[in-house]
């Protein structure tokens, strides 16, 4: 494994790189960083080479701002730096998908097919609400007031019963969360419309959700699926927002012939 740090517009873009192929590069979510990838990436690097992102504002990455779309270009210059063999299969969650989505929209080329799993183009008004809410309660009380309420968006409460130590560790890991990068992250998620956009993007494109996701809920992947000129759609049965750490191997089933596909 090859951690590499690349110095971006004199800010820090942090990453892992292992295996050999043809490259996926991987977006966490926000209520989830890099490691919700581990599992998936042990199976993707057996065939691809993975590029594991941590995200501006996620461990040793540095903080951006808030704004998605100068996000987007941050990572679009890391991802040309890296001077890939071929073009890269975008693959995100959560907010991770949200801003490959953006990437690919400002930097059409720079993709060969994306996979979109639990995100979309807009959250509706309820949705909105609940990241306002969450970030204000976060700056009123700290992460620890929330962090409940970010693992039932993570995990369906059944799936939570049945394995307190992931979910434990997860909470761990999003207790340790940049606080600054969570508030520009709701803030930005709450006020996000990109489907006038998605008509841009001629990728082939797999969206992915959990059928149980409360925090980018089936219907967000409907809506996006329909907008996009290429897309299949597969809604996963019994998983919630991080399918691939839920059920890596139900997951690598679902994106199998679409990330072998030239």
């Amino acid at each position: 494994m090859a951690h590499q740090t690349l110095n971006i517009d004199n800010k820090k873009l942090s990453l892992e790189i292992t295996g050999t192929g043809t490259p996926v590069i991987l977006f966490h979510s926000l209520l989830a960083d890099s490691s919700s990838f581990k599992p998936l990436a042990h199976e993707l690097e057996k065939t691809h080479q993975v590029i594991t992102l941590n995200l501006p504002g996620f461990e040793g990455s540095d903080f951006v701002g808030g704004d998605l779309n100068v996000i987007a270009d941050h990572i679009a210059k890391g991802i040309e730096s890296l001077k890939l063999s071929e073009k890269p299969i975008f693959l995100g969650n959560g907010y991770g998908g949200f801003i490959a989505l953006i990437t690919s929209i400002r930097h059409p080329q720079l993709a060969a097919r994306l996979i979109l799993a639990d995100c979309g183009a807009m959250f509706t008004e309820p949705g909105r609400a609940a990241f306002r809410g969450m970030s204000a309660a976060a700056k009123e009380k700290g992460l620890e007031a929330i962090a409940d309420v970010a693992m039932r968006r993570l995990f369906a409460p059944e799936f939570q019963e049945q394995n307190p130590s992931l979910v434990a560790d997860r909470k761990k890991r999003f207790l340790a969360l940049d606080t600054e990068t969570f508030h520009g992250a709701c803030s930005a998620l709450a006020g996000l419309d990109i489907r006038d956009q998605l008509s841009k993007v001629f990728q082939p494109v797999l969206v992915l959700v959990g059928e149980l996701d409360e925090a980018t809920p089936s219907s967000m992947s409907v809506e996006l699926h329909a907008g996009l000129p290429n897309a299949t759609l597969n809604i996963l049965p019994g998983l919630a927002h991080v399918p691939q750490l839920q059920a890596p191997a139900i997951f690598m089933d679902a994106i199998r012939n679409f990330i072998n596909t030239k």
